[in-house]
C-alpha cells in the first residue's frame, strides 16, 4: 500500500475536493495542515517549487493542485 499525504489549508475548495476524492475511491492518506505549520509549508516550497495546495505526495512523488487522473496514475505504478 502506497502511503498518500495531502497538504491543506482549512478555506482551500480544491483541498475539500481532493480529501472527498480520495475518500470516495476508499484510499486512506494522512492530511497535514500547512496554515497550522509553517516549517511544512517551507518543506512543500523546497520539494515542489509552489507553495499553493493541495499538494499530494505518494512514496516521494509530488502532485501539485487537483489532479485525480495523475493520482489514480501514480498509485497504480
Amino acid at each position: 500500500m502506497k502511503s498518500i499525504t495531502v497538504y491543506s489549508t482549512n478555506q482551500c475548495p480544491y483541498c475539500v475536493m481532493l480529501k472527498n476524492f480520495l475518500k470516495e475511491q476508499s484510499l486512506s492518506f494522512k492530511e497535514v495542515n500547512v496554515e497550522e505549520n509553517p516549517e511544512i509549508a517551507q518543506r512543500l516550497l523546497n520539494a515542489t517549487g509552489r507553495m499553493g495546495v493541495p499538494q499530494t505526495e505518494i512514496d516521494g512523488r509530488w502532485i501539485v493542485g487537483y489532479d485525480p487522473n495523475t493520482i489514480m496514475k501514480v498509485l497504480q505504478n
